[in-house]
């Protein structure tokens, strides 16, 4: 059978087999946070340092931060399920109760992540009904210690389990 001939909701359901992280997308809109939940965040190039997002074209809140100076990825951790179910919500104040901090170029980061990315944006690749979205790092932290990371696979929120190489 071709991969044409499934219906997107088989494909979504294949494609959910595939365990994959989870990130806040978020930049100061008009002095105030606006971002979303991204899980297809993946490294480009190591040199130049380039990662990529893919963000649907019904997003309502992508034509906001296409706008932004710089944007700041937040590789969310294993405690960031909830916050990132209100990060997705198509209504209501996406940053209510979320601990964030922004930097003097706008860009928006989710405190107690694994990590933080600022970037800038260098491209976008219409692909289908997403865009890729190719950014450039600018700066990037990690958190001082370890922390899980928040994984999203079958259509949910995920922690990393026991490593299987020690």
């Amino acid at each position: 059978m071709r991969v044409d001939q499934y219906a997107d909701t088989e494909l979504r359901r294949i494609l959910g087999s595939f365990p994959t992280g989870v990130t806040a997308v978020a930049a100061l809109v008009d002095g105030r946070p606006a971002g979303l939940a991204a899980n297809s965040f993946t490294s480009v190039s190591l040199c130049p340092p380039i990662v990529s997002i893919c963000i649907a074209h019904s997003s309502s809140t992508w034509p906001l931060l296409r706008a932004a100076t710089r944007l700041g990825i937040s590789v969310l951790g294993a405690d960031h399920a909830q916050m990132c179910r209100q990060l997705s919500a198509r209504t209501g104040d996406r940053f209510r109760d979320i601990a964030w901090n922004s930097n003097g170029n706008g860009a928006v980061f989710i405190e107690g992540a694994c990590a933080w990315f600022e970037c800038r944006i260098l491209q976008h690749v219409p692909a289908g009904d997403h865009d890729v979205v190719l950014l450039e790092v600018c700066k990037l932290l990690a958190a001082p210690s370890p922390t899980k990371p928040l994984v999203f696979h079958g259509s949910r929120f995920r922690e990393l389990g026991v490593f299987i190489d020690d």
